[in-house]
């Protein structure tokens, strides 16, 4: 997991971050979505910023715990394609570019660390990296989990492979195909969110799993998610699916499901 020279790493709180936000206490490094006014959409620069902020917790031996939140009622809405398509936009960030692709899909298990995922907004799209990567998913009852891509000519590819290796195939195919909202209390069955949790109390199931985590060796622990991480390594799965999806963005259909959803209209669909 070296995106980066670990020379940049001298004080890596104190850097730059145009789409994140950082705050290290009491052996946990908390990595906050800070793109409210987008929903908190994935730019480019974010995975380069969230890498950065891995490689540093990975590197950091006294760092036991990480946590994944974010500002606004949308944790994720996925990614932010006019970026990805090469508008990229202003920003401030003196986060280099990562020297390798970074894939969101292999990111989480290589920073061989228990991450928690706090989802205190609705999270779409490739919003479910976060919580197919991370080892807990405390999650508001409340909050809406969407895979709306069918919808507008897409198919989760990356999500998918990410999505089954926490939750049942048939459960998650059909969500991919039909695009519909999961609730929380179905993602508890399915496996996809580890505790159930409401606005009142989210912060203290988060705090008693990371206050049960210090309780234990942290290099038990971090041998033990390298080796479940070598085991089930799949980098090669992501870099093809990634081919995939940007096969389907450059269909017929996947540019009327874009277009049709700019324009707020249904699309029409011709299988091309």
């Amino acid at each position: 997991m070296e995106y980066f020279n670990k020379n940049l790493f001298s004080n890596p709180i104190d850097e730059t971050y145009a789409f994140i936000k950082l705050k290290e206490e009491e052996h946990t490094l908390t990595i906050t979505l800070d793109r409210a006014k987008k929903k908190n959409a994935i730019h480019p620069k974010m995975i380069d910023e969230l890498a950065f902020a891995l490689q540093y917790a990975k590197m950091s031996k006294h760092i036991w715990a990480i946590v994944i939140a974010a500002e606004g009622n949308v944790f994720c809405a996925g990614a932010d394609l006019k970026a990805f398509m090469g508008i990229l936009g202003e920003f401030e960030s003196s986060i280099p570019k990562a020297k390798k692709e970074v894939l969101l899909g292999d990111l989480f298990n290589q920073v061989h660390k228990p991450v928690i995922a706090k989802i205190e907004g609705d999270v779409y799209a490739g919003g479910f990296f976060f919580l197919a990567g991370s080892t807990y998913v405390v999650a508001n009852e409340n909050v809406k989990l969407g895979l709306p891509e069918v919808k507008r000519g897409l198919y989760p590819f990356q999500v998918m492979a990410a999505l089954l290796q926490v939750m049942p195939k048939r459960k998650v195919v059909d969500w991919c195909i039909r695009g519909y909202n999961l609730s929380v209390k179905d993602a508890v069955d399915f496996g996809l969110v580890t505790h159930l949790a409401t606005a009142e109390n989210i912060d203290s199931i988060v705090d008693g799993l990371i206050a049960d985590l210090s309780e234990n060796s942290p290099s038990a622990i971090r041998l033990g998610l390298e080796s479940l991480d070598a085991i089930q390594n799949s980098e090669s799965k992501h870099k093809y699916l990634m081919e995939m999806l940007q096969k389907t963005l450059a269909s017929k259909d996947g540019q009327e499901g874009v277009t049709a959803f700019k324009e707020k209209r249904k699309p029409v669909w011709t299988g091309e």
